[in-house]
């Protein structure tokens, strides 16, 4: 599980791009911010890719059941997962997204130990 913090635009449902079509799968990816959820088959795994953007608390995605996907076959990942963290399952690991700059976002990661190391620099080109 890759729980997902950064704010609008820097870079989260790029990484989950990136992610997906590392594990093989040509699903289009999209930001599932109005359903919730999206799916991605076609890989080596089953992706699960959630946006916590537009929930309002704990009580919203206990309602929604996601035990099933949290603790199944596949990899969840979650963008906004810093709005509801006490949610979160304490295996995931955290990933952090900056932006430094039009054309630059730090990517870094951190497991509930909060040990953080900086792992990648991105660069958009254009």
């Amino acid at each position: 599980m890759l729980a997902l913090k950064g704010e609008l635009g820097s870079g989260k449902t790029q990484f989950v791009k990136g992610l997906v079509a590392g594990l093989g799968s040509k699903a289009p990816v999209t930001s599932p911010t109005f359903t919730i959820v999206h799916e991605y088959a076609g890989g080596r795994l089953p992706v699960y890719h959630f946006d916590f953007f537009r929930l309002e608390d704990r009580q919203s995605i206990v309602r929604l059941g996601l035990d099933d996907y949290f603790f199944g076959a596949g990899l969840s990942v979650i963008e906004w997962a810093d709005k509801v963290p006490e949610s979160i399952p304490e295996q995931a690991q955290w990933i952090s997204f900056e932006i430094k700059s039009e054309n630059k976002r730090a990517i870094v990661t951190r497991d509930n130990a909060i040990r953080e190391s900086r792992i990648a620099w991105r660069q958009y080109g254009r």
